[in-house]
């Protein structure tokens, strides 16, 4: 039986893409960097991912992947990148104000409230984490929340989960799941500390690393089958 669920935030409870579309876009006007186009969004995203794949393999910091991406950005678009750092700095803060939650996140977290320490674990800025917490209401509905930048080290490290399982005194992994849409972080973090793992794969992508998952869902209200199973 499952009694703790570590929670991925972005992409899991609450809509990342939602969120950065607004915050990018409302910066180009703040910044007068023009029309930031769908396109140009798609573009960024794709940078996006792949600078914090980077961070999770260890190849660069958190500073040098947070600005670097915009550097790149920018410069595709012929931006001016002095701006790179700037703006960063307020995209953390813009994002925190505009969380916006997956389909279903709010009633399965409700759901499980009190049956199950939901706790969770995100590799995000604390700048952008704390606001989205505190804006959508997280913060009184999640037991617990671990940002790595508090503990030094990101998911899909060993590391991360050993502090998180040390802090709540886990001492049977098979009493915790976590569920998360990323294969790099969530998924690869939770076979690394070989404890049971949900993806979370709304758009049925390809599981391209082969990874041994636990359960695969395309809507979070799956997870709740899958926790009365258990029992």
């Amino acid at each position: 039986m499952y009694k703790y669920l570590l929670w991925d935030i972005d992409g899991t409870i609450l809509d990342f893409k939602a969120s950065e579309k607004i915050s990018i876009k409302r910066l180009f006007e703040r910044f007068k960097l023009g029309v930031c186009t769908d396109e140009m969004l798609a573009d960024y995203s794709s940078i996006n991912v792949r600078y914090w794949e980077l961070l999770e393999r260890g190849e660069k910091t958190k500073p040098e992947i947070l600005v670097g991406r915009f550097i790149e950005f920018f410069s595709k678009y012929g931006l001016d990148i002095s701006l790179a750092g700037a703006f960063d700095h307020d995209y953390q803060i813009e994002l925190g104000k505009c969380p916006v939650f997956t389909k279903n996140a709010k009633d399965v977290l409700a759901a499980c409230q009190g049956k199950y320490r939901q706790i969770g674990v995100t590799n995000g800025t604390k700048v952008a984490q704390t606001g989205k917490l505190e804006t959508s209401g997280l913060i009184k509905i999640l037991d617990a929340v671990y940002i790595s930048e508090d503990l030094g080290v990101e998911k899909p490290h060993v590391e991360f989960f050993e502090h998180v399982f040390k802090s709540e005194g886990i001492a049977d992994r098979n009493t915790a799941l976590i569920i998360g849409d990323s294969l790099t972080s969530d998924m690869q973090g939770g076979i690394n500390y070989g404890i049971d793992t949900c993806w979370f794969n709304p758009q049925h992508k390809e599981n391209k690393k082969n990874l041994q998952i636990t359960y695969e869902v395309d809507d979070l209200q799956k997870i709740l089958n899958i926790l009365a199973a258990r029992g």
